[in-house]
């Protein structure tokens, strides 16, 4: 008959956080989930999350989603059903079909959780059927779970934290992203995903949204047009973009359609992404036997859905041995009302004020100053995080107690620069990657920058590259002085600057290594070439363009002029700002001799 006392819908991080607290009670649960492997968006996600220490924080999603799934396989009463879904809730069982062998099995559990997490919302525009139009969640699934590219050059729609990170990733990955567009006023996501993306050179475009997809049988390129304060576009501001794929990243539904099918009431709830179950405290739906947690209850952080988890199975198991750890719950529930104590829950607080659950505003401090300037010349942190978000680890990481975030995890970390060692391990941990190490030599001109560094190839000691602004422009260039690399956490690449570009540096640019590498893709002028000519004594970008026609094609050196200076620098050891970039020469575009004819015939 198949009887069991808990079924677990979904096994994303919600599910099964849910599976372990009820299986520590030693019940028989089944987590049906429909992905090839458990682990929901987790399995998908590459960077590292916010929070505290017992919640993963600073721990990659991919990573979460093991340590997860590994804690559940040494429960024999807990089972995994994969390529799975529920078709139904129904009064006399729960059908799953398993869609590898094409086949249904009905469950009658005794207490469901369903933990089915969220769809992602589409945006109506022309032709946005068009193959090369994803959601940011397919994107996230081909390139990180699958490691397939969907397109060379992109256009984001929506900066929320969704919009950023999936942006970021596509640059890790090679992906060259145009510009993220946002039709409000302001970014949505943390201020420390959008700093991350604006130093790789990416351009927010606030007040902007996408009206029309470019293409025929494919995506070829975007308008984008601005709004005014209606959300209207504005006649006559439209912009075209190049772009292969246009990734939509504009906010998620939660999936509450079982509980609707299952007797359970819903209520819309903008604050929460839109319909979502009536519930309690506790998780429990309208339906005595049916409970929620995460995406599916409302649109939060993987965070809040793991400890919502928890206390769903908690209540679980409550209902059906009688008695839980109540201190052990009572800390789950006070965790989430720090979490949801700051600025960024603002909404969710209102939305869950709509259900009758109330959070509180926390008082937290943004305004702290860690007066760094007195230090000069010690090795220390930067920390340039302003925004309250619910993060602690660079607290918890330092070996010394040199941070402090205080009571309220909301608030801005300070720095006691009297008990910093300098020994980086906070740049490393910080999810925004927003630590930066400096030490300066006054007498010298110099500084050393310490830069959270995530992309390939990794630098190596003694390499020149260049030094990139918090805008991404180019600040100048810099020797690798170290590289400090950790298993799975944040590279730190120490660089020597200029001094005066000590508070300006926060990313930097490794030219190309592969000999045959294309540099000049319009001459098709490799790495080897031009050190070849370097080596035989052309020494300058002028001299290098009349021996190698690099920068003479269609682009005018736009993709070559930079990346050729860098290996001049790096064979002859003088700095790229001590280069003259050489002559800019007309026309800026291809012309043809046709368009410039003085005086011509109209059909000459």
């Amino acid at each position: 008959m198949n009887r069991i006392d808990a079924l677990v819908i979904g096994g994303g991080p919600a599910g099964l956080a849910a599976a372990i607290e009820i299986g520590k009670s030693g019940l028989k649960v089944l987590v049906v989930d429909e992905g090839v492997r458990p682990g929901g968006q987790l399995v998908k996600q590459t960077h590292k999350f916010f929070g505290n220490k017992e919640f993963y924080a600073s721990i990659r999603g991919f990573e979460i989603a093991e340590n997860l799934i590994q804690e559940l396989k040494k429960m024999d009463n807990v089972r995994i059903m994969t390529e799975s879904t529920v078709i139904g809730i129904y009064e006399d069982g729960v059908p799953v079909l398993h869609r590898p062998r094409d086949k249904t099995i009905l469950y009658h559990p005794r207490r469901i959780l369903v933990a089915t997490g969220a769809s992602e919302k589409y945006l109506q525009f022309d032709n946005n059927d068009l193959p090369g139009v994803y959601g940011a969640g397919a994107v996230q699934t081909l390139m990180n779970q699958f490691g397939v590219l969907p397109g060379k050059n992109v256009l984001m729609i929506g900066s929320g934290n969704i919009g950023l990170i999936v942006s970021y990733q596509l640059m890790q990955a090679g992906v060259n992203v145009k510009a993220i567009v946002e039709a409000a006023d302001r970014v949505g996501g943390y201020q420390v995903h959008a700093d991350k993306v604006k130093r790789l050179g990416i351009p927010i475009l606030l007040r902007h949204t996408i009206v029309k997809a470019i293409g025929e049988k494919e995506v070829q390129g975007a308008v984008v047009v601005q709004v005014d304060d209606r959300w209207k576009p504005i006649p006559g501001t439209e912009r075209e973009f190049v772009v292969d794929t246009i990734c939509v990243a504009v906010g998620l539904l939660p999936s509450a359609e079982l509980i609707a099918q299952a007797g359970g009431k819903l209520q819309f709830i903008p604050e929460l992404g839109g319909y979502v179950p009536v519930r309690d405290e506790d998780m429990r739906t309208t339906v005595q036997s049916v409970f929620v947690a995460g995406d599916a209850g409302g649109i939060e952080e993987a965070t809040t859905a793991m400890i919502e988890g928890r206390v769903a199975g908690l209540n679980i198991v409550k209902d059906l041995k009688g008695s839980i750890d109540g201190v052990y719950l009572d800390h789950l529930k006070s965790q989430l009302e720090g979490f949801r104590s700051g600025p960024t829950s603002e909404k969710v607080r209102k939305g869950l004020r709509k259900l009758g659950i109330e959070f509180h505003p926390g008082s937290y401090e943004v305004n702290r100053n860690s007066v760094s300037k007195n230090y000069i010349g010690k090795l220390r942190p930067i920390i340039e995080c302003f925004e309250a978000i619910p993060c602690n680890p660079c607290e918890t990481s330092c070996p010394v107690g040199a941070i402090t975030i205080g009571e309220n995890i909301n608030n801005v970390p300070v720095v006691n620069y009297d008990k910093c060692t300098g020994c980086g391990i906070c740049a490393t941990k910080c999810p925004g990657l927003a630590i930066f190490m400096l030490q300066e030599f006054p007498e010298k001109g110099k500084a050393i920058i310490g830069i959270p560094y995530e992309f390939l190839p990794i630098p190596e000691k003694g390499e020149m590259v260049v030094t990139l602004r918090k805008d991404g422009s180019v600040a100048g260039t810099g020797v690798v002085h170290k590289v400090i690399k950790t298993q799975n956490s944040t590279t730190v690449v120490y660089v020597e600057i200029p001094i005066e570009h000590a508070s300006e540096v926060r990313h930097i640019h490794v030219g190309e290594k592969e000999e045959n590498a294309f540099v000049c893709r319009c001459e098709e002028i490799t790495v080897e070439e031009i050190e070849k000519a370097i080596e035989e004594g052309f020494t300058d970008f002028e001299e290098l363009r009349r021996r190698l026609r690099i920068s003479m094609g269609p682009c005018g050196g736009r993709t070559c002029r930079l990346n050729a200076l860098m290996i001049l620098s790096r064979k002859t050891g003088i700095p790229v700002e001590k280069f003259d970039p050489g002559t800019f020469r007309p026309p800026a575009v291809p012309t043809t001799f046709r368009a410039i004819a003085r005086e011509r015939e109209e059909d000459e």
